[in-house]
């Protein structure tokens, strides 16, 4: 029988929304031993939040972050040994917008079995909530973080979302949100839609989708608070 490479779902804020994690994830979660994660820490936050008296001194933690390659990938693979495991990203589903994408391709090429378990992702919540088109999207992460580079990309997905009718989703590091609001502000076509999807799940949760003339008469203040953009032309 092949081992079993299991995908867990974590909160996506720290308000800790029990509904947010499934029984049946616990329950496949409660007998796992070894552990994939970015941050020990916090996988431990996790796990002893979805069940008090996790045994954690008898677990294996190997950190797989954005710093890690694919030869860190190969060596926590090896150090497995064919035990199941449970990757667990800092916010949401792993391998989504996070790392782990390496572990997951050596266990195909492996002949484990890959299982996600349900749970919440800000990118398919953000997009079921914006109005905009959930039929045909592309998430494209972060923007150049230079004003320049990040301005044409901008416009360069204005462009592609009126092409081919697709819903743009992307994302800044927090401090710099309101950076990128204001060049979005600037330079996109007033009739362009623009769902704003401020702390998903978390207490500030604040989803619009307004047109850029709008959102030039408002201007929300998303400072230092996670936020996903969708852009639609």
């Amino acid at each position: 029988m092949s081992a079993k490479l299991y995908l867990i779902p974590n909160f996506l804020s720290e308000n800790f929304s029990s509904h947010l994690i499934p029984e049946a994830v616990r329950e496949i979660v409660k007998d796992l031993r070894c552990f994939v994660v970015e941050e020990k820490a916090s996988a431990q936050r996790f796990l002893k939040t979805i069940r008090n008296d996790f045994p954690l001194t008898e677990c294996t933690f190997f950190e797989f972050n954005e710093h890690s390659n694919l030869q860190d990938a190969q060596e926590i693979f090896k150090s497995l040994q064919g035990q199941d495991a449970g990757i667990i990203s800092e916010a949401g589903m792993p391998c989504v917008a996070d790392p782990g994408q390496e572990i997951v391709l050596l266990a195909h090429e492996n002949n484990w079995e890959v299982i996600p378990l349900a749970g919440a992702s800000s990118i398919v919540l953000a997009l079921a909530a914006s109005g905009l088109n959930g039929q045909n999207f592309a998430f494209n992460g972060y923007l150049p973080k230079d004003r320049e580079p990040r301005i044409k990309k901008l416009k360069a997905l204005e462009e592609r979302s009126c092409r081919e009718h697709q819903t743009q989703i992307f994302m800044e590091a927090p401090y710099r949100n309101q950076h990128l609001l204001e060049d979005i502000l600037k330079v996109c076509s007033l009739n362009t839609f623009l769902c704003l999807a401020v702390d998903v799940t978390g207490p500030a949760e604040f989803i619009k989708t307004m047109t850029i003339k709008e959102w030039r008469k408002l201007k929300p203040p998303i400072q230092k608070k996670p936020v996903l953009f969708l852009l639609q032309k």
